[in-house]
């Protein structure tokens, strides 16, 4: 019997509540501490369908004879827990990689990490790496934290919004109509960078369509008309930034003309663009995937860093660099250790002083050598590493090259795969254990903005599927030996106890509210805004970059375009949510490719023909939809759906700092489909 509490719904990072509605049977939302009026969007009203969904898994699957077959629980991880003691016994810890969930609660993911820290391993990482990485490391190199500057209220104070790379009219719905809407209808302006139109360019006073791989230069010379026209704030520049003269030179020298144009935009719109962001009182930038997926995305992210250090935009209310999180909790399983190179709290792997401060709570201290990456990890399946973990990710449809990942799973010795669907992941696993949803869970997530909120369970898993939390527990006591605290709450404890920047939280603190981090220990309230009077690393400065462009990896040649990809309205991801929607199936219609009237009429493609997108890494199969809103020379269609996979095209060159892949530039060859392809 379901019953009726507050929790957060479990799609994007705005982070709404949600709960079951036991008069209308479905999801409704409730007055939270984001979705204030109680909205939701197409994904949250449709979120009750996936509780009930007949495809739900109910019962432990066991590999017998290359068939996967049912099992009772103990005879599950009787196997689990051989396979990994002799893997472990034979080629140590770090044969074995933790793939955790950026979907899933920050007590279940704590929990995961620190099992595989008990075992001496820290190849543990989630799907942030795939989103957001470049975006944290440029951040927490530069301000100390990776995270938003401001908080979603306070940005409606701004007087300019520069949203770079992201559409959150559709894939943040409740942030765009409950803070960017109310902001634009008062006043302010929108800056929208994005080599297409989309429903956030339909409120924006310019659009800069850039052209997917430029973002460099393209914020480079509005860096360079900023200083040029004498819209530097001085004052800040010479009491919280270094290294202004080395930039001032290296922008003197820029010809902003010909770097507007090798970015694709017109010159006097990127100049237009700079003036309105720099003249601006309050100017507050808003990033997402269009800037960090790229193999030099960290280096996108220093470049736009440089405008508001040169204009004094960071520190106050209406300012900053706001990256919009994916899942609910990517923020959350980031902040709790599940990344290769740091402990909860951020915490540095390698730094004796914090591992010895977590070891005091723990009993033991975690490994010193960082871990591999999520990408990394999945490459070195069949070689080094022989067993994998995979809690409530679908990396063989959201990493990229998909054939290959595809391969590596068929090449790794032993996988255990932790979900609530028989995902196309889970095909590959030698024990499927049956999870929970977000209905069915009790625990915290942390939004985009850095809000911590409660989850309370609305039903109970169906069958013989258990609570996510149990499960870990198990896992964590029979494979590392390791001693769990038994509820939610003493498990945020222990996190809060380990994590400096959660160290004042508590679930009666946060009751159906939030509490933000940084929320230092004895402290009465969190930090809305960073960076006030010092950056979160302690300096009172931080340094201006100079930034080279840096070429795609994937060179167009001859007739090839340019594949980029993205989120819609109607569903999310891999789709092994929305995909069993009833609601959301019935507004998906068919995938599409978007291209440009003329190079349409190039390869003879008309409006609705079945076309093929090509390269090396695969073929995808889709209809084309003829439309000048995506710029000439450049193609776009989501990376939603199992069929067609449009990550079989995507490429696997990594950023070196972050270790992100390139989703958003594919060089690819698109034709009319001839059906006798078939």
């Amino acid at each position: 019997m379901a019953e009726s509490n507050e929790s957060v719904c479990p799609y994007c990072g705005v982070g709404c509540g949600i709960r079951y509605d036991p008069d209308r049977g479905n999801a409704v939302g409730w007055k939270g501490p984001v979705n204030q009026k109680g909205e939701l969007c197409p994904k949250g009203a449709a979120a009750w369908d996936v509780v009930e969904h007949e495809d739900r898994l109910t019962q432990p699957l066991v590999r017998v004879n290359g068939r996967l077959v049912e099992a009772t629980w103990e005879e599950a991880f009787d196997v689990i827990e051989r396979e990994f003691d002799q893997i472990l016994a034979e080629s140590g810890a770090d044969s074995v990689f933790f793939f955790t969930s950026s979907g899933c609660t920050n007590e279940e993911n704590y929990l995961l990490q620190k099992t595989a820290r008990k075992l001496g391993t820290n190849n543990i990482d989630n799907c942030a790496r795939l989103c957001h990485s470049s975006t944290v490391a440029a951040m927490g190199n530069r301000f100390g934290a990776g995270a938003m500057t401001n908080s979603l209220e306070d940005l409606m104070e701004a007087d300019v919004f520069l949203v770079t790379g992201a559409n959150p009219a559709e894939q943040h719905p409740v942030i765009f109509r409950s803070y960017v809407l109310p902001a634009l209808k008062s006043g302010t302006k929108l800056i929208h960078v994005d080599p297409r139109e989309n429903a956030t360019t339909k409120g924006a006073d310019i659009h800069l369509p850039v052209k997917p791989g430029f973002d460099i230069p393209l914020l480079n010379a509005m860096a360079a008309v900023i200083v040029e026209e004498g819209l530097v704030d001085e004052a800040f520049v010479a009491e919280r930034t270094t290294g202004f003269d080395e930039l001032r030179e290296y922008l003197s020298d820029l010809d902003v003309d010909a770097e507007a144009a090798r970015a694709g935009v017109e010159p006097d719109a990127l100049r237009e663009a700079a003036r309105l962001y720099g003249e601006a009182d309050r100017a507050a930038i808003f990033t997402g995937m269009g800037m960090s997926q790229h193999h030099c995305g960290t280096d996108n992210v220093h470049t736009l860093i440089n405008l508001p250090l040169l204009t004094g935009n960071v520190g106050k209310a209406g300012t900053g660099v706001n990256p919009l999180r994916g899942q609910n909790n990517v923020q959350g399983a980031g902040d709790v250790g599940c990344l290769p190179n740091v402990l909860p709290g951020y915490r540095d792997v390698t730094d004796a002083d914090e591992r010895a401060d977590v070891a005091e709570v723990w009993g033991f201290e975690p490994p010193a050598t960082p871990g591999l990456t999520e990408v990394e990890g999945t490459h070195r399946f069949g070689d080094e590493i022989r067993a994998a973990y995979v809690f409530g990710e679908n990396p063989a449809v959201t990493e990229p090259n998909a054939n290959q990942v595809k391969s590596k799973f068929e090449e790794l010795e032993f996988c255990v795969v932790h979900d609530v669907f028989l995902t196309e992941t889970a095909e590959y696993a030698d024990v499927v254990l049956p999870g929970s949803v977000w209905a069915e869970k009790s625990g915290t997530v942390t939004n985009t903005d850095r809000q911590v909120i409660r989850m309370r369970k609305n039903a109970d898993p169906p069958g013989n599927a258990r609570p996510d939390l149990d499960i870990l527990r198990e896992f964590a006591e029979r494979v590392a030996g390791l001693d769990t605290p038994e509820t939610p709450e003493a498990i945020f404890d222990e996190l809060c106890a380990v994590a400096p920047i959660y160290a004042g939280m508590s679930y009666d603190g946060i009751g159906t509210g939030s509490q933000r981090w940084p929320f230092p220990e004895g402290a009465t309230d969190g930090k809305a805004i960073l960076h006030t009077d010092s950056f979160e690393n302690g300096s009172k400065t931080a340094p201006l970059r100079v930034v080279e462009h840096v070429d795609p990896a994937d060179p167009v040649e001859g007739d090839e375009l340019v594949l980029t990809t993205g989120r819609v309205l109607q569903h999310f991801n891999s789709g092994a949510l929305t995909r069993r929607s009833g609601v959301l199936m019935r507004m998906r219609g068919e995938d599409v490719l978007q291209i440009h009237p003329d190079d349409a009429a190039d390869r003879d493609i008309e409006d609705g023909d079945r076309v093929r997108i090509e390269n090396d890494r695969g073929t995808v199969t889709v209809a084309a939809e003829v439309t000048p809103a995506v710029r000439r020379g450049t193609v776009f269609t989501t990376f939603h759906y199992a069929d067609p996979l449009v990550n079989k095209l995507t490429g696997d060159a990594l950023d070196p700092t972050a270790k992100i892949p390139e989703y958003k530039h594919s060089a690819v060859r698109v034709t009319v489909h001839a059906e006798a392809d078939d």
